[in-house]
């Protein structure tokens, strides 16, 4: 396919939140542009448009996907509603970054991907801490046998509601709400990101209120006697980090799921002597980043279908963690029919 020469045209389908995130992400990209924001409401949408500049506004999500100069979309909407928009959007031609989890649940997740496979248009989930610089570097020492063969990952994601928002969609069952799909999602990337396959079996517990997972801890085996556990809480002071350790030394990240500054961030490596090594990586922002490839992606009609396999394997593992928590007790990993 012939390489776009124009920048990637966005639109973003809701106003939630984390779209004024993403808006900045895509006006500071070099390669895209945002062209129309879609609410639920006429009224909403604009009042948005005008305090973000955004060019046109739609009261429905229809009405943008119609808009004939959209290239791709941001999705911020509830889990719930991830498949039929970005099905509907895939038949539209149009590439989705949706963002995490991918869906409510394994089996709409593969119809998403599905759909956008077939329809030629690139599928994406949002965890932004893939596309920051540091990412690769940290990939490279784990590749290079600095770590000595891998055994064990641990991370934690956490924040605390010091009252429970029940308004939110984050506390709210009937929306896929829950400490594991908001937080602990990042975790499960990270731990298949560093060992690069999937778990044979899983052991999780947790702690409901409302419906929904207010903590979660979970217990991941794979091939070769390695292992890693996580934990995500809604009741828990910030956390953020991961270790990764090896039989010679660790890579410790204490803020891998956003750093805590733009200007640099960083990781450290730990042998038997102590703190070896710190690395840091400067000026990146890593929403930037992530819409800079998925725009790329666009432009050159090169899909990158591993991109929509990690966010479905983290479906995966996520959803057979929810199983084993519900019924206290291990759950063999089962992978689905993907055709």
């Amino acid at each position: 396919m012939t390489e776009r020469k124009e920048n990637v045209r966005w639109g973003i389908l809701s106003t939630a939140r984390i779209a004024s995130k993403v808006s900045r992400a895509i006006k500071l990209a070099s390669n895209a542009e945002l062209v129309a924001i879609a609410s639920r409401t006429k009224a909403r949408a604009e009042t948005w448009a005008a305090e973000h500049g955004v060019e046109r506004a739609y009261g429905t999500y229809e009405q943008l996907l119609e808009d004939e100069s959209i290239d791709a979309i941001y999705l911020p909407t509830p889990p719930t509603l991830h498949a039929e928009w970005t099905i509907k959007a895939a038949e539209c031609g149009i590439h989705v970054l949706c963002e995490k989890p991918l869906a409510a649940n394994v089996e709409e997740s593969v119809e998403m991907a599905n759909a956008c496979s077939t329809n030629g248009v690139q599928l994406m989930d949002g965890v932004m801490w893939v596309h920051h610089n540091r990412t690769p570097q940290m990939r490279q020492i784990i590749d290079d046998g600095t770590l000595g063969k891998l055994r064990r990952v641990t991370s934690a994601f956490s924040l605390n509601w010091d009252a429970i928002p029940y308004d939110n969609i984050r506390a709210k069952k009937e929306l896929a709400g829950g400490s594991l799909g908001d937080l602990g999602y990042y975790c499960v990337r990270a731990i298949l990101w560093a060992f690069g396959d999937l778990p044979t079996q899983v052991f999780a517990t947790a702690r409901y209120e409302v419906g929904v997972d207010m903590n979660f801890s979970g217990l991941l085996w794979f091939d070769g006697g390695r292992m890693a556990t996580f934990d995500s809480a809604f009741d828990t002071g910030s956390r953020k980090w991961f270790e990764i350790a090896g039989t010679d030394a660790s890579l410790v990240c204490d803020d891998f799921v956003i750093p805590w500054n733009e200007t640099s961030a960083r990781f450290w490596i730990h042998s038997t002597t102590g703190k070896d090594a710190e690395h840091n990586v400067e000026n990146t922002i890593q929403e930037v980043n992530m819409i800079e490839h998925f725009s790329n992606i666009v432009k050159t009609g090169t899909l990158e279908p591993r991109l929509a396999e990690d966010a479905i394997n983290t479906m995966i593992v996520c959803e057979a963690l929810s199983e084993s928590a519900r019924r206290n007790e291990i759950v063999e990993l089962k992978l689905p029919n993907r055709s």
